[in-house]
């Protein structure tokens, strides 16, 4: 087996298997409009005809592909509430919504035909206030009841260079696109015109609800914010989808602000930040303990008890089916994964198995790596020349795939550096590594920016990693008594 997040590929139980549905919202029914997860009360209108099909089809792919469901009461119940006082003010305040909160550090929301919400923990820790979330949902109502979902197509995300390189080694090439496309459901952009339509639609329904509509030019700037700062400082929060399926521009947040102005200045509608913030407190962030961890150039992952240190001048990607991580300089890729191999086979007579496309034979050898059986061998595609390493660790099987131009010198130094990497945990590490989690702190007399932000972790810049999680202006400090998100263990 490929495909799968890499300890899923030695022998954890698959994603498929257990997501078998929404959030957990029984406590929940009695919201208007709001079905609960388990055993959703979902109206005719919702569950017949063709839009139905295709959402509930496509749902059970969802949730497989970005990570399952999320669940955690206190949070769902915040969720639940804001749809329930949208709903009240929909154009169709019959149609059913189910929602689900996917367990996923990428930012995204979309809707699915038939009354399928989806965010991700990822949105909901970037946005500020209930107004914020309320305006990401209302938008995403609007796609429903317009039906923009008929004319959307759907395809599959390539991954990036560190993945599309690796493809052309594999001799497998069905299984080699599975294993190396993102594996989540990349939804084709709405056009310009549904945007803008959905857009207008929820604010509306947004501001008639009592929030404050400002809070959709807001929300888009603060991703424009949390992108701009995400892709200057390396950090570790996973790819930003929100903008490449939502595109903010100029002339759009003009229009969103003058569809706020109908309903007067700002402070018209609530906020409700305390609410909000209460909602989001200690809900995971980044990489969850199932997926390892990335904590600078260090991929770990506790269950398997190994790790792997990736050269500084790597970006790393920590995504469902491998990690993946990419040179810019030079365009060299590295894939990190685990396979099935059987405890008799020889790691030699693995690499020679028929899976490496391109092997050179002549350079298949064993080794020890940090006294651990390994063997590793080259390879040579199309534009892409590979040093494959394969190691067997505690009874598993991983395997480390290096990838430079042809021609390009390097790749010897590049994969001896990279294989040795390789490593076990101690138990101290292990102990040591938690997942990161948002945790909301109260300013005190005295707390400036640097203060607070030097409690937490996810970042090499923690002062504009902090400015941009609360949505402050650049020198804009903290006030006393307010609350704050921050990220720790």
């Amino acid at each position: 087996m490929i495909a799968g997040r890499l300890w899923r590929v030695v022998g954890v139980a698959t994603l498929g298997a257990a997501a078998s549905g929404c959030v957990s919202m029984a406590d929940l029914g009695s919201q208007a409009g709001v079905s609960p997860s388990n055993r959703p009360v979902v109206a005719d209108n919702v569950r017949s005809g063709r839009l139905a099909r295709m959402g509930a089809a496509q749902h059970p792919r969802i949730l497989a592909s970005y990570g399952g469901e999320y669940a955690d009461t206190r949070l769902e119940r915040m969720v639940a509430g804001i749809v329930g006082e949208l709903v009240t003010v929909s154009d169709n305040p019959g149609q059913v919504y189910q929602i689900t909160i996917l367990d996923s550090p990428v930012i995204n929301a979309f809707a699915l035909p038939g009354g399928y919400l989806y965010l991700s923990r990822g949105l909901l820790a970037v946005a500020n206030d209930s107004a914020e979330l309320a305006a990401v949902i209302a938008h995403e109502m609007a796609h429903v009841t317009a039906n923009h979902g008929i004319l959307r197509q759907q395809k599959e995300a390539e991954a990036e260079l560190a993945g599309r390189v690796v493809s052309d080694v594999l001799t497998d090439k069905a299984a080699g696109k599975r294993a190396l496309v993102r594996g989540k459901i990349a939804l084709a952009q709405f056009s310009r015109n549904q945007e803008l339509e959905a857009d207008a639609i929820g604010i509306a329904a947004m501001g008639e609800a009592g929030f404050d509509p400002y809070a959709a030019a807001d929300f888009q700037k603060a991703m424009g914010a949390f992108n701009s700062f995400k892709s200057g400082s390396g950090s570790q929060e996973n790819s930003l989808d929100f903008l490449s399926t939502h595109p903010s521009t100029p002339q759009r947040a003009a229009l969103a602000l003058g569809h706020a102005r109908k309903f007067g200045p700002r402070g018209v509608g609530s906020r409700d930040r305390a609410a909000y913030l209460a909602g989001i407190d200690g809900m995971l962030f980044g990489d969850s303990p199932d997926e390892g961890y990335v904590r600078g150039q260090t991929y770990a992952h506790v269950g398997l008890g190994v790790a792997l240190d990736f050269p500084p001048d790597f970006q790393i990607e920590n995504r469902p089916e491998a990690v993946l991580a990419a040179r810019a300089s030079d365009g060299a890729g590295i894939r990190f994964d685990g396979a099935d191999v059987p405890r008799g086979q020889s790691l030699t007579a693995y690499l020679r198995s028929g899976w490496v496309e391109g092997l050179l034979p002549e350079t298949v050898r064993s080794l020890r790596i940090n006294g651990l059986d390994a063997a590793t061998a080259q390879a040579s595609v199309g534009r892409w020349q590979f040093d494959v390493t394969v190691l067997r660790a505690r009874g598993e099987v991983y395997r480390i795939l290096v990838a430079v131009p042809v021609g390009a010198p390097g790749l010897a130094d590049l994969a001896a550096q990279s294989r040795q990497g390789f490593r076990l945990l101690s138990d101290a590490e292990k102990s040591g590594l938690r997942p990161l989690r948002l945790r909301i702190v109260r300013a005190e007399r005295g707390d400036t920016v640097g203060s607070i932000a030097a409690q937490m972790q996810g970042a090499t810049d923690l002062p504009g990693f902090f400015r941009v999680l609360n949505g402050l202006e650049p020198g804009e400090d903290v006030q006393a008594g307010e609350l704050y998100k921050i990220v720790t263990q």
